[in-house]
């Protein structure tokens, strides 16, 4: 039955008046359209209670009582039933909502919560529940949350948000899933949409006993609210990433100053700000530099605000703000390519050149990116046409050559393939000549697991700032902003003049083909080396010093298994291998005692304890995340059991790999460095 209540006891301080909202929906008629029963509870996106956008109330399966609702659709794209809930403009107090959801198995569920009163501008957040058992919480600016839910069977769902924190709070079951901030910290509807992201399309779900709850604000005089906590940066372990808040005034009296504690990890940075006029419900955003790295495991950053115009304000209750931050830990030597099939003719493409670069800013040590040019001055005929079997239009990008997507979503297929152990680590070598411009390159598989002939290899060369004259001009449909922003194209005309345009992760040369070349043995054992020589001449016209050396291992199924990336200079420094190599040996595996590491953290020193046999002669090499190499050092043991101290305080802090080298094979364990 549906039901409205006034809570008239004062919750907390400054908090008064809670509003509940409560529908089981059993006082409606099964097999009738919602909307007219409702007395205006319910509506639709188009307003059009009892036409096909409104549901039909279901006696089908319930939780309490007989009916519920049942959304439906087989449609790519969804609908046409589209149900609404308006709240009313919310972006201060407690908000919680909450109902009971069965996903039928094999389809999705779906609802979205809109920002603003007009429906339709700006969506707050969208609640993918996947066919997989997933779910996912996302929007345009940057929100990704993403936890699991049983499919076929009933589950209690429930977000608690806290405008004046902003922390929305994930619960399953009454057991909390992790909490976010939101960069629409408003709502004012919920929409509720049957719609299935994935082929084939089918969305199948229940809603039952959906209740919401309000907990008004009462500004008091003085009060500074930490508003928005977040980091830029890539989402890695090991990442040096900045911080981003703001400080909300939600009192009455003008804030002039305050002072800022940032902490994550056990380090905090203090920050103080004078001369400010921020007004009674105004807003001030602030960045920290990339200060913070990143560590394994799930932890908080954590803002708090103090000491507001001279002395402690009136409500302590929304001080301090966080950001849970569980980074993804690639695997070692991991490098993930993305190709982006692009052109100047191309109106849409520059929304691929931005995230190309955002890819780039954020994960260049685990990223290799190549724009691919399509009829300009910059195509590639041969990888042209390699990408074009991929593709259906323009932009679009492939990563690790899987599915062909939209270049804004390459980031969550990223950080899935950079989690996955490559077959071989990557090395690029290389000597160049400046006066014939021959560029030649040593491409080496360090195989780490068993592979076969199947395997494919391949080098691709890029250039950054590239720029020209006649067809160098870019197409650009955000000119005016009318289609959002795009990195700043929005501000830029259509077309943006070729002078004003520089064009980076140029495909300039692909060998031996798009496919790869076959060269690998039948059988390849773990700790098996091989190495692919190419000879390159460069045109006068490319810059040899904004170049990058890519290569790849193909897997069978054509997917890039990894790669490895560097600058002629750093290849140059790798040094090049000259011809075919083949080297075998056996990894170390069930010996999980012949390297220790201790203390593991570690803040100013390590102990690395080998066990070998006497006058056996090993190397302790430590890599970087990336997998390059940092140094490397040669024994010849004395006894069973060797302890090394090393001084962590010469490493910044993060994940690093630690190999013990023998003529056995190799053994790898991880240190993290505070």
């Amino acid at each position: 039955m549906k039901k409205i209540l006034l809570i008239g006891s004062l919750f907390m301080l400054n908090y008064s008046f809670g509003q509940i909202f409560s529908d089981n929906f059993d006082s409606y008629t099964a097999g009738s359209y919602l909307g007219p029963q409702s007395a205006g509870a319910w509506t639709t996106w188009s307003n059009a209670p009892g036409t096909a956008e409104d549901v039909k109330v279901s006696s089908a399966n319930s939780v309490s009582g007989a009916n519920s609702l049942y959304f439906s659709s087989n449609v790519n794209g969804g609908g046409p039933v589209d149900l609404v809930r308006n709240f009313g403009i919310i972006n201060t107090g407690q908000f919680d909502l909450e109902f009971n959801m069965l996903v039928e198995s094999g389809k999705a569920g779906y609802f979205n919560l809109q920002r603003n009163a007009t429906i339709g501008q700006v969506w707050s957040m969208d609640a993918n529940f996947n066919d997989d058992g997933t779910l996912t919480i996302i929007n345009q600016s940057g929100l990704s949350f993403t936890t699991t839910y049983t499919q076929g069977s009933w589950f209690n769902f429930r977000l608690e948000i806290d405008f004046n924190i902003n922390r929305w709070e994930v619960f399953i079951d009454n057991v909390s899933k992790g909490y976010f901030n939101n960069t629409e910290n408003q709502i004012a509807s919920i929409d509720i949409f049957p719609v299935d992201q994935n082929a084939p399309y089918s969305a199948g779900y229940f809603i039952d006993d959906f209740i919401t709850t309000r907990t008004a604000f009462v500004l008091p005089t003085k009060n500074a609210a930490v508003n928005f906590v977040g980091f830029n940066g890539g989402n890695l372990a090991g990442n040096a990433v900045g911080v981003d808040y703001q400080i909300r005034n939600l009192g009455t009296q003008t804030i002039t100053s305050f002072d800022v504690a940032t902490t994550y990890n056990g380090v905090t940075v203090n920050q103080n700000y004078t001369s400010l006029n921020l007004v009674s419900m105004g807003v001030l955003s602030y960045s920290i530099p990339s200060t913070i790295t990143l560590v394994p495991g799930t932890n908080d950053i954590t803002v708090t605000v103090s000491n507001v115009n001279g002395s402690a304000d009136d409500n302590a209750l929304d001080n301090t703000g966080s950001a849970q931050v569980s980074p993804i830990v690639p695997a070692m030597g991991k490098m993930v390519v993305g190709e982006e099939a692009t052109g100047t003719w191309c109106q849409w493409c520059p929304r691929g050149a931005v995230n190309m670069d955002l890819m780039e800013n954020k994960y260049g040590n685990f990223w290799a990116g190549v724009a691919v040019h399509n009829n300009d001055p910059m195509t590639l005929t041969a990888y042209d046409a390699g990408i074009g079997g991929y593709i259906s239009g323009y932009p679009s990008s492939i990563v690790d050559r899987g599915s062909a997507i939209d270049p804004s979503g390459m980031e969550p297929i990223f950080l899935n393939r950079v989690t996955l152990a490559p077959k071989a680590f990557i090395t690029n070598g290389a000597i160049y000549d400046a006066v014939t411009r021959e560029l030649k390159v040593s491409v080496t598989y360090n195989f780490q697991s068993a592979a076969t002939s199947a395997y494919k290899y391949a080098v691709v060369l890029t250039e950054d700032d590239v720029t020209g004259t006649s067809g160098y001009a870019q197409a650009n449909a955000y000119a005016g902003g009318a289609s959002g922003v795009m990195g700043g194209f929005e501000s830029l005309p259509n077309p943006v003049p070729a002078a004003q345009m520089v064009y980076d992760h140029v495909g300039r040369e692909i060998a031996p083909a798009f496919g790869g070349g076959i060269g690998f043995p039948a059988t390849v054992n773990a700790g098996y080396i091989q190495t692919q020589i190419f000879t390159f001449t460069l045109p006068a016209t490319w810059d040899e010093t904004k170049m990058h050396i890519i290569g790849m291992l193909i897997a069978p199924n054509g997917t890039v298994d990894n790669a490895g990336k560097a600058t002629i200079a750093e290849a140059e420094a790798n040094g090049y291998v000259d011809g075919l190599a083949g080297v075998s040996s056996q990894q170390l595996s069930g010996v999980d005692d012949a390297l220790q590491i201790y203390p593991n953290p570690a803040t100013s020193f390590s102990n690395i304890v080998v066990t070998t046999t006497n006058n056996e002669s090993y190397s302790i090499e430590i890599r970087d995340m990336s997998g390059k190499l940092l140094t490397s050092k040669n024994y010849v043991s004395n006894s069973k059991i060797e302890t090394i101290t090393i001084n962590t305080e010469l490493f910044n802090a993060g994940v690093y790999f630690v190999s013990l080298v023998k003529e056995s094979g190799t053994m790898v364990k991880k240190l993290i460095i505070e």
